[in-house]
């Protein structure tokens, strides 16, 4: 598809993903109270545990080197003595919250995130979700996943996870060039990742995701056909495009490189839309911001029913009000609060070591809140906004935008509501904009962006 460069350079603004809303610079520091932070999770923990469950996200934030295009929170190192110390400090947080439920929480999603969790060896993995479920009720569809590296997801790692409920692995590719992956510090040659995806498919892992990232450095129309042509031969069950996300000041590793080896606006969305095209050409689905999926995968059915769910780990087909973060750094969701770990893995630990809670960040959601996160959900997941009980809402402000929209082809404007259109779906982030409240009301402050650019 070409889009017009007008509209590249009038939507190509710092904007939110959107896994939350408020988004984590609105949270509070140092006024949240960890004492309601409880009262919170165990409100909604009573009212959903017993029909729904609960979502565990397990932070594992170690890796043995950097990976300058990385924006995630993680610890260098190559002691793999941390480990044992780390997952029993992950344990003693779980049980805290174990005893804030009083009941066996019912544990429908299970993600182990990073960091590179195959950085842990297969037994301290096993011990790590074996210790989670000695405290908990598996719900009869439990699922479990887990992100590896391609070169360090052993047949091991695989078969431990697997006997330990793992059936979804999402492998970090990023891209298969050897120049860009040498600039981004990330070598991993195709047989690599052919032989970790192998591997999971005979132990019997039933999806498969790999990340890729357009906008890297380096990057041209032909090295990004070449990636895509080539995890297309492995037939992932789900393929995440991410735009890359340029925040030296807040990843100082990205100042490796320079703004003159990233692609322009117009040619970074090029990139994107040349390896579109390429996907859909192999009868993948666009389902929502830079996520495609095989018409057998769980997250395309969730995609055609309209039961779609967005939260921090991105999109997913399962959805629970009850969203509990372990590790540093993790964040959880409680639907009336949110709340985040303190980052530094030192901190987090003495802080679960001391008997208390890590939680450092949060916010309670208001009752516009709460309207305005669900608006939002509905954008991001079903590309479509039904009026409904939202018409209080529709300011002056909101109608031009949506207005203009309309105009610009990216939404079709109906007496019920909009709907977002093809055109639209590569400015999703930015129609959700419209109706971000806090980030509108925001003043601004000096110095950099609090987002990475939209486009």
């Amino acid at each position: 598809m070409n889009i017009p460069e007008s509209l590249i350079n009038k939507y190509n603004v710092p904007v939110p993903r959107y896994t939350s809303y408020p988004t984590v610079p609105f949270w509070e520091e140092g006024k949240f109270s960890t004492s309601s932070w409880l009262s919170y999770v165990k409100q909604t923990f009573d009212e959903t545990n017993a029909t729904e469950g609960i979502t565990l996200y397990i932070h594992l934030p170690f890796c043995e080197s950097l990976c300058t295009y990385c924006a995630c929170n993680t610890r260098i190192t190559k002691n793999h003595s941390i480990e044992e110390n780390y997952i029993n400090i992950l344990l003693k947080e779980w049980e805290m919250y174990c005893n804030t439920f009083e009941k066996k929480p019912v544990i429908r999603d299970l993600h182990l995130g990073g960091g590179t969790p195959t950085f842990f060896s297969p037994e301290n993995l096993s011990k790590l979700l074996n210790g989670i479920y000695s405290k908990s009720i598996l719900h009869p569809q439990f699922l479990c996943s887990f992100e590896g590296h391609p070169n360090n997801t052993t047949f091991e790692h695989l078969e431990a996870l697997y006997n330990a409920g793992a059936r979804r692995v999402s492998y970090g590719v990023q891209d298969l060039n050897l120049k860009v992956q040498q600039t981004i510090n990330r070598v991993q040659p195709f047989e690599n990742v052919k032989l970790a995806t192998d591997n999971a498919r005979r132990i019997g892992f039933e999806s498969i995701n790999f990340d890729l990232i357009y906008g890297l450095p380096f990057q041209t129309e032909e090295s990004v056909i070449e990636t895509i042509d080539a995890v297309i031969s492995l037939k992932p069950e789900r393929i995440a495009f991410y735009s890359y996300a340029h925040v030296p000041w807040k990843r100082p590793g990205q100042r490796a490189y320079t703004e003159a080896d990233l692609p322009n606006n117009d040619f970074k969305r090029k990139l994107y839309e040349v390896g579109k095209d390429r996907l859909l050409e192999h009868g993948y689905t666009d389902i929502g911001m830079d996520h495609f999926a095989l018409p057998a995968d769980l997250l395309y059915k969730a995609y055609q029913n309209k039961s779609m769910h967005r939260n921090f780990m991105g999109y997913t087909h399962v959805r629970t009000d009850l969203l509990i973060g372990l590790g540093a750094s993790a964040v959880s969701d409680a639907k009336y609060a949110y709340a985040q770990n303190a980052k530094k893995v030192e901190d987090y630990c003495d802080m679960i070591n001391d008997g208390g809670v890590a939680v450092i960040k949060g916010h309670v959601l208001t009752k516009e809140d709460l309207k305005v996160r669900k608006q939002i959900l509905e954008i991001s997941c079903n590309g479509e906004l039904l009026w409904n009980d939202y018409v209080d809402t529709l300011d002056l402000n909101i109608l031009i935008q949506l207005n203009a929209m309309h105009a610009e082809g990216l939404i079709k404007l109906y007496q019920g509501g909009f709907r977002v259109t093809e055109l639209g779906m590569a400015f999703l982030r930015n129609i959700c904009l419209v109706f971000d409240r806090r980030l509108s009301n925001h003043q601004g402050s000096e110095g950099k962006p609090m987002f990475s650019q939209a486009i």
